[in-house]
């Protein structure tokens, strides 16, 4: 029985422990260093490295079947309304402006990941049944929460709120719904491909809904010609975009090899893309995300077909130690698609770093105080209701002989995308503390009930 208890604490309960006495410490290093009136690169560099913690430590929801981002959202929360118990440990961190902005570019990080995960041509070949699919759950949760249930149950608020807050109804989380479908092998059903091809253009179409929007709470002209001309331009941004990355990305790929192949030159390369687009996008009005987004769609592993590891090859070609040149001809053959490393993967360890600050400070932006009030909640599960059914009744668009249930639960979870919607509604003033609240309430539950009942749909033969 001894032996039962120690294995359980060792195997159980140690790394619990391990990481939270680490957290612990490091918060307590940071505290100091901001009390002491150290110097502010050193503390934020601590801060960083205990949010960093602290958002590995949520991941452990992970274990139960559940998406990282919602522990991150979570955590953020816990963090961030400690000083209702009179603990005012992480109230520097809210205002750290170095922080801060790496939260931002974690965003546009985020964004240009989901581009590259898209593809236009895969999402050309998805069909009809993806477009409408994609089309209903765009329309129906935008036109319900704005003109409908947010004058219900939010009344009083100016109309730039409620646009937000339909906004951040459509999104739908590409990466949650995905991992579902793959963790259980499900990934080239047809649903599935509906599903995803859907989710694709759901966030472009919600990314010139957040474009307009976010115009309209800036100007504050709602008139049709003002959201005409808005949708306009975010359309010729996005074409223009895409077209112009499409015709200077080759070029610029293979003149940036003839500096250097390696690694590193690539990485610079297609994250100056991203920047660069990002930028573009902000300067003629639309939000930085959007132009990351395009930069993600124009970028393809073609693009970068210049660019090599010459140590990975040199190392083959050592190993093999011959000096046979058609031997290694053809081991370079083997070896260079490998050595071209499709760019997600460079990218992937930026995002690993700030794409979690974005979240973790995110939930340290909710108020838990507004959840306390009776009506807040309830509006929040009475949005909750009409985010679930505006979503699942887009399954309907899936045509004959497709699951319809199983299509609409996998359009359900919002994710990363309504965080977004929601965080830039809040950062131009328009979306209030208690919205905000209401927004985040619907995310969680959005994202932590779907994965259990589209497992379910998937594990029955007939829906």
């Amino acid at each position: 029985m001894t032996h039962l208890l120690q294995r359980f604490i060792r195997n159980k309960c140690f790394p619990w422990i391990a990481a939270l006495t680490f957290l612990c410490a490091s918060t307590a290093f940071a505290s100091e260093g901001a009390e002491a009136g150290a110097h502010s690169y050193a503390s934020t560099f601590l801060w960083i490295a205990v949010l960093l913690i602290a958002a590995k430590i949520a991941s452990l929801v992970e274990r139960v079947g559940q998406a990282s981002v919602l522990g991150e959202l979570v955590m953020g929360v816990i963090l961030g309304n400690l000083v209702l118990l009179n603990i005012h440990i992480f109230e520097p961190v809210k205002e750290n402006d170095t922080i801060a902005f790496l939260a931002e570019l974690g965003v546009v990080i985020l964004l240009f990941q989901i581009g590259l995960e898209s593809n236009i041509q895969k999402m050309g070949k998805v069909g009809i049944p993806a477009f409408l699919v994609a089309m209903v759950g765009v329309i129906v949760p935008f036109v319900t929460g704005t003109w409908l249930v947010g004058p219900w149950l939010l009344p009083g608020l100016p109309m730039p709120a409620y646009l937000f807050l339909g906004a951040a109804l459509t999104a739908t989380s590409v990466g949650i719904t995905a991992r579902v479908f793959k963790d259980l092998g499900k990934l080239q059903t047809p649903e599935a491909q509906i599903v995803l091809g859907a989710a694709v253009i759901d966030d472009v179409l919600g990314l010139i809904i957040l474009a307009i929007v976010s115009a309209i709470a800036t100007t504050g002209n709602v008139s049709m010609a003002q959201i005409g001309i808005i949708t306009g331009k975010a359309l010729a941004f996005l074409v223009g975009a895409i077209v112009i990355g499409h015709f200077s990305a080759h070029p610029l790929g293979k003149a940036f090899s003839k500096i250097h192949t390696g690694v590193g030159m690539k990485f610079t390369l297609a994250i100056s893309f991203c920047l660069i687009f990002a930028a573009a996008a902000q300067w003629v009005g639309l939000a930085p995300i959007v132009g990351a987004f395009a930069a993600g769609l124009v970028l393809d592993p073609v693009h970068f077909r210049y660019f090599k590891d010459p140590k990975v090859i040199s190392d083959v070609k050592e190993l093999v130690g011959s000096s046979d040149q058609l031997l290694q001809e053809r081991v370079h053959a083997v070896i260079e698609p490998h050595a071209h490393r499709h760019i997600e993967d460079l990218i992937e360890p930026v995002g690993h770093l700030l794409v979690p600050l974005f979240f973790i400070m995110t939930g340290m932006g909710v108020k838990l105080e507004t959840m306390f009030n009776g009506p807040i909640l309830l509006t929040a599960l009475g949005i909750t209701v009409i985010a679930f059914a505006g979503k699942i009744v887009a399954g309907a668009a899936a045509g004959k002989g497709k699951r319809k249930w199983l299509v609409g639960w996998g359009m359900v979870p919002r994710g990363e995308v309504g965080l977004i919607f929601a965080t830039i509604g809040k950062g131009l003033g328009v979306v209030s503390d208690e919205m905000f609240s209401v927004i985040v309430i619907v995310i969680i539950m959005t994202t932590l009930l779907t994965p259990p009942v589209l497992s379910a749909l998937l594990r029955r033969k007939t829906a």
